[in-house]
């Protein structure tokens, strides 16, 4: 019998990614304390986060279980970058963004009983040269107002990006390759990896 697979996490976009992978799942929102440890660099801040993501929604679950936990930050010269409060906030990130190169860094974890298995990915994302006009027309389309770094790369705000070195589907908020291979770790492949699967008889297609 296979464990149980809960999303750490009420994210449309993350539902979404994992749903992608193949796998049946529950989601349940974590409620833990987001703010940035003094002196804590960006890489541990996404890793702590994504790992109490996981850990808290595992304490009330049944023993077994796999809790899949993620956060995703966008860093530009060693900030990170969260939601605009408001348009002035969205137009000073975008024109820091703007014609430049920032990361975007995503951390999984998986918690299954005691058992934490995780990861940190970075990936590069270049903006073209944006105008105030722009952002301020970007903000009222009601898409920059609840994303990290004020955009969306999966929505309007794709337009904006002009390269991109690494995992889009961690910029996202998921990053497919890493989240498929720690549950396989755990005893969860996607239906594609597992054996046992009608998809898998062991008979060349």
């Amino acid at each position: 019998m296979k464990s149980v697979l809960i999303l750490a996490s009420q994210s449309p976009r993350r539902k979404e990614l994992l749903s992608q992978l193949g796998y049946q799942f529950q989601t349940i929102s974590a409620d833990i304390d987001e703010s940035i440890i003094d002196n804590e660099s960006s890489s541990d801040y996404v890793l702590r986060l994504a790992i109490e993501k996981a850990t808290v929604v595992s304490k009330n679950q049944v023993a077994g279980s796999v809790v899949l936990g993620s956060d995703t930050s966008v860093i530009f010269d060693n900030h990170i970058l969260g939601k605009p409060e408001n348009i002035a906030a969205c137009c000073q990130q975008l024109l820091m963004l703007s014609n430049n190169t920032h990361q975007v860094l995503t951390a999984i974890a998986v918690v299954k009983n005691k058992q934490i298995l995780s990861a940190v990915i970075s990936t590069d994302v270049t903006f073209k040269k944006l105008s105030v006009e722009e952002i301020k027309r970007y903000w009222h389309t009601g898409e920059p107002q609840d994303k990290a770094g004020s955009y969306g790369i999966q929505g309007i705000g794709g337009q904006f990006v002009t390269q991109i070195k690494g995992s889009y589907s961690a910029v996202v908020g998921l990053p497919l390759y890493e989240t498929a291979k720690l549950l396989a770790e755990l005893g969860l492949p996607t239906p594609i990896q597992d054996q046992a699967s009608p998809l898998s008889n062991g008979e060349i297609l």
